[in-house]
């Protein structure tokens, strides 16, 4: 190797790598105890961990190219290359593989990958390079509303898929956006979106009318003073109360007849311990799961799994729900039940642990770019992450619906593993010309 490599590659911050590779080798020895039998030999081509390897290696290969190329490629393709996600995500539209309901697969022979996990390697160059523009103020509304739409366009899009969960990762872009100067009122906002779908779901829809009309009139009361002096404080707050009974009235209930899928609506009342409303009943009639199904049934087995692992887990390859597959999705969105089950607390809290050491040195690494553009897309590998790895593991012990989110370097899947891998390994080659201001 030529002293000029050898200096490229003394620059890779290797903390980082490190985490990223011991994470990859858990989720293959994970998937390797999901499938692997007694009796089967070691070595099976057409096992779903060997697929896993192939992947790591392509991962690999192509995280060697991205060393090797000189960072300000990465700033200069980052608006076609968003253009260029666009596009598949529109013609998987039409053109997509139909996989459990969803048609957010491209498929070529038997070659699959899903658009929706390459496109976040995309959105977050694109967000990264928007934001970072000389000419990019980002505390006007008219550029953070361009902001919000490269997050939500690819969504948008994953939505008309019918792949709702993956489409939910997109909205982590708005606390990279918040750490670029995105006001409070957002994010108070955002929470109070999420607290009035949940409002919507627990109340009775006419209940929820007089609470929110009673709670605008005492705030009406409170404020009465500046109400009387200013004209557009009645106008925010007839407009607000109208804005909440709207949202909760119509869009909610729209939402769930015309967009979310019927598991999704069966695991999302699951999650919050309540009975699908009987307006919903015919959806659920007519969909995959079938009304009297039981429909916790994953996050049943998965807490069970997991419970039985108890402090130090049964063993490597001794997990009784993991050989006999009493856990649905074992190998791709169930699969951290496979490390609860086999090694317990311990070894579930070690697990958390390398994932929340990966996410804080992402941080170290976004604050110490010189360039704004790698610092925002250091940030968006960050939420990138976090948003998998929490929902994630919130699903499988019943604190989150089943929406199918993968758990980054562990569950099985090449679109993801690749995903996940380029994103580290972008991140790995701007760092390594962290004194340079990138454009």
């Amino acid at each position: 190797m030529s002293t000029t490599h050898k200096s490229l590659f003394s620059r890779v911050d290797a903390i980082t790598f490190l985490l990223y590779l011991t994470l990859v080798i858990v989720g293959l020895l994970a998937v390797f105890s999901v499938e692997h039998r007694t009796a089967d030999p070691i070595i099976m081509m057409n096992k779903a961990y060997m697929k896993q390897v192939m992947f790591f290696g392509i991962a690999l290969f192509l995280g060697l190219i991205i060393i090797l190329t000189d960072s300000k490629f990465f700033s200069n393709i980052s608006f076609l290359s968003y253009t260029g996600g666009l596009f598949l995500l529109f013609i998987t539209i039409f053109l997509g593989v139909d996989v459990k309901g969803s048609r957010s697969w491209l498929g070529v022979g038997s070659f699959r990958f899903q658009p929706g996990e390459v496109c976040k390697i995309f959105t977050a160059l694109a967000l990264a390079k928007f934001i970072s523009l000389p000419e990019t103020n980002f505390k006007t509304t008219k550029h953070r509303l361009v902001g919000v739409a490269i997050a939500l366009v690819p969504a948008v899009l994953i939505v008309l898929q019918k792949e709702t969960g993956l489409a939910l990762v997109y909205f982590c872009f708005f606390l990279v956006m918040y750490r670029e100067g995105l006001p409070n009122s957002i994010l108070v906002i955002g929470f109070s979106l999420i607290a009035l779908v949940l409002a919507t779901l627990l109340i009775d829809r006419h209940i929820l009318f007089i609470i929110l009309t009673v709670l605008a009139i005492v705030v009406g009361f409170i404020t009465r003073d500046t109400l009387k002096r200013h004209l557009m404080a009645w106008i925010m707050l007839v407009g607000i109360w109208a804005a909440c009974m709207l949202f909760s009235q119509l869009a909610v209930p729209f939402a769930f007849k015309h967009v979310l899928q019927a598991h999704q609506i069966d695991r999302i009342f699951s999650t919050i311990g309540q009975q699908v409303p009987e307006e919903y009943q015919r959806k659920l009639e007519d969909g995959e799961e079938k009304k009297g199904n039981s429909s916790d049934y994953n996050v049943i087995q998965s807490k069970i799994a997991i419970g039985s692992g108890g402090f130090a887990g049964k063993g490597y390859l001794n997990g009784t729900s993991t050989k006999n597959e009493f856990v649905p999705e074992q190998k791709t969105d169930f699969i951290f039940c496979a490390i609860g089950e086999q090694f317990g607390f311990l070894g579930s809290l070690g697990l958390i642990s390398l994932y929340v050491l990966l996410m804080l040195r992402i941080i170290y690494l976004a604050e110490r770019q010189r360039s704004p553009f790698s610092r925002i897309y250091a940030y968006c590998v960050a939420c990138i992450l976090f948003f998998h790895f929490a929902v994630n593991i919130s699903m499988t012990i019943g604190l989150a619906p089943v929406i199918g989110i993968t758990l980054p370097f562990l569950s099985y899947g090449g679109s993801s593993l690749l995903a996940f891998s380029i994103l580290i390994f972008i991140l790995l080659r701007l760092d390594m010309d962290r004194q340079m201001l990138i454009r």
